[in-house]
């Protein structure tokens, strides 16, 4: 497979709409470093058990700050697929930034799907989510993550399978030129 070397790959999208999924089968295909430095992550390093990582996280900005600035640090290093719900924001010089979306509606259903319980709770709990999220990122960095418009490549997964959106993935990214070593 031709493709640039020391690609980065940066993928966002909110909650349902297959970011990890669709980042580590990209990943697998394209033979790269998959980024996966979260909460979890966090939590295994300092011994702090997770759900109270998180409960921390909520009044205490410095834990999303140390999970975003180590993810960007670590995707510096190239040849990797950033997939997280603000690369396409942070990883600034990726080669390829994709924002996969879809509606509402679908999102839950495939949380609820995935997750199981009440659907219309899952439906206001992805609503919430969205939001909470969407006000966190205005805070913490003065990103609005409803403005994507400016990536390289917009994918609604509605209608696709993880495999195919990553299909679109992979032929865009083998399409990015390699630097003329001659300059």
């Amino acid at each position: 497979m031709n493709l640039k070397p020391g690609i980065k790959i940066a993928i966002s999208g909110k909650s349902g709409c297959g970011n990890s999924t669709v980042s580590r089968l990209t990943a697998q295909r394209l033979g790269l470093r998959m980024i996966n430095y979260t909460f979890h992550t966090v939590a295994e390093e300092t011994g702090i058990e997770f759900h109270a990582l998180c409960r921390m996280a909520e009044t205490d900005p410095q834990w999303d700050l140390l999970v975003d600035t180590r993810q960007v640090e670590l995707a510096r290093e190239g040849n990797c697929v950033l997939g997280s719900r603000l690369a396409v924001w942070l990883l600034t010089d990726a080669d390829l930034k994709v924002f996969l979306d879809a509606p509402l509606e679908v999102r839950a259903r495939r949380i609820h799907k995935r997750e199981g319980g009440d659907f219309d709770t899952v439906l206001r709990q992805t609503q919430e989510r969205d939001e909470r999220d969407h006000a966190r990122f205005l805070k913490l960095y003065k990103i609005d993550n409803n403005h994507y418009q400016f990536v390289d490549l917009i994918i609604d997964t509605t209608d696709l399978t993880p495999e195919e959106v990553v299909d679109r993935i992979v032929e865009r990214a083998q399409q990015i030129p390699s630097p003329d070593p001659t300059r």
